[in-house]
């Protein structure tokens, strides 16, 4: 049996498209690929942008600001020592871009102007940390990158 060069690219053509998809059937269906949002809810959250602008100005007008830092036992965010602690309320976020099933929050609750993450509730890598906090009404938000 003969081929001709018309009957081959026909067979390529097949070849190719059956290729490319099983890759897509694969990508589709295995977890190992998820392709998810990166936030839950996102137009409700992209509603709430100009509220976050407003308090990330606010914290970025005080004369001491909040600091986050990594150390060796966790994570150290430290409040300005000028404001009652007892009056601080909010919460802190952890994103980490790679697997949302890492991401979590837990709510500021302090003895002392410094709160501490332990490394161990950590996996190391990129984390993306928010704290939102009020202090006697007024809101601030404060946003770190940190490599654990």
């Amino acid at each position: 049996m003969k081929i001709n060069w018309g009957t081959a690219i026909v067979i390529a053509f097949g070849l190719f498209m059956t290729f490319i998809l099983y890759f897509v059937f694969k990508v589709q269906s295995d977890s190992k690929y998820d392709n998810e949002l990166v936030v839950d809810k996102y137009y409700q959250k992209e509603l709430t942008f100009e509220e976050q602008m407003e308090k990330e100005q606010n914290a970025h007008d005080m004369t001491e600001s909040v600091t986050i830092i990594s150390t060796n036992a966790g994570i150290k965010i430290s409040f300005p020592k000028e404001y009652d602690i007892t009056k601080i309320n909010g919460k802190v976020s952890f994103y980490r871009p790679s697997n949302k099933k890492l991401d979590f929050e837990m709510p500021i609750s302090l003895s002392s102007p410094h709160l501490l993450i332990p490394k161990s509730n950590l996996v190391g890598g990129r984390w993306d940390i928010s704290v939102d906090w009020s202090y006697e009404g007024k809101e601030f938000l404060s946003k770190e990158t940190v490599i654990q």
